[in-house]
């Protein structure tokens, strides 16, 4: 069901999870300390939420960095053929790192496709990255503004997350994708169905 955090104190305790799904503008920090007290208390939270045209949500972002993970600002642009499709650099083929999550389709031999996502650094060991771009790839600061796929000063170099699993003490956990497009009908029909395997997982 849907749930409003504008107007509640804290988040239901029989909430099983918290979907946050393709937000287009960030949540306050008020916000984002209540999202941070529900998963300390063994909370879920499963979020598809990439770069938006204003850039970064930096507080909806501040929730996973406090955890080790942090945000590049910008676009993924992938240099290695191997890793995009469609002769669309933004559209990311990640390798698949092995994760309960990510196995099945490991063993049925599926893509995942990740479009417009935003690079995710790991710096905790309690994180497992579930979907890494290649060496080749950087983050174009112009974001959406961007105008060639080129490396430009100012970008940052990969490779990167770009999804991401996070264990945190009392049972919680974080799921994160750094695409508000992964669920997409066109994307996940060129997966084959593997997107939405890959977050019913």
């Amino acid at each position: 069901e849907s749930f409003s955090l504008l107007n509640s104190d804290e988040i239901p305790d029989d909430a099983d999870a918290v979907l946050i799904y393709a937000p287009q503008s960030d949540i306050s920090a008020e916000e984002t300390d209540m999202l941070i007290d529900y998963l300390v208390d063994g909370g879920k939270l499963l979020v598809m939420a990439g770069p938006t045209e204003d850039g970064t949500l930096m507080n909806l972002y501040g929730v996973l960095s406090t955890y080790g993970v942090e945000g590049t600002d910008g676009i993924i642009i992938e240099g290695d053929r191997e890793h995009y499709a469609f002769q669309q650099p933004y559209i990311l083929l990640p390798d698949i790192e092995s994760d309960d999550i990510t196995d099945p389709l490991i063993d049925e031999k599926y893509y995942a496709i990740v479009p417009i996502a935003q690079g995710l650094t790991v710096n905790a060991d309690y994180v497992t990255a579930l979907l890494t771009t290649s060496d080749n790839s950087f983050s174009k600061a112009a974001g959406y503004s961007l105008d060639t796929y080129e490396k430009e000063d100012g970008d940052t170099d990969g490779s990167f997350a770009v999804a991401v699993s996070v264990e945190i003490g009392s049972g919680g956990q974080i799921v994160w994708f750094s695409s508000s497009y992964l669920l997409d009908e066109m994307y996940n029909a060129y997966s084959s169905g593997a997107n939405l395997d890959l977050v019913m997982n």
